[in-house]
């Protein structure tokens, strides 16, 4: 069952539905990214990030900034390969949850 609390709603368990999102998308992308046989450079680089994603969702309070942050350093490690698309765009979905970046 879902509820308000203030502005934000929360499962039964009482965890926000938005890092639920998250820890699913990004669990989804790093079993997508284990299972793919391709090596390329910047492949450490993707699974460290999605590591501090997975973190900063079971922390249940996730920065902002530091998503958005991990979300382009993912985006750009994996690069083309088209095999991942899908789940790198879950992830950045789940990213969009929890809005936008300030503005400079």
């Amino acid at each position: 069952m879902l509820k308000s609390v203030g502005q934000e709603r929360v499962t039964g368990s009482g965890e926000d539905p938005r890092v639920a999102e998250l820890r699913t998308a990004v669990s989804r992308l790093r079993r997508a990214l284990a299972g793919h046989p391709g090596r390329f450079p910047d492949r450490a680089i993707a699974e460290d990030e999605l590591a501090a994603l997975d973190a900063m969702a079971r922390s249940g309070a996730p920065e902002i900034p530091r998503l958005r942050r991990s979300l382009l350093l993912i985006a750009g490690a994996i690069g083309s390969v088209s095999a991942l698309a899908a789940a790198l765009r879950d992830v950045r979905v789940a990213v969009d949850l929890f809005g936008e970046p300030p503005q400079r």
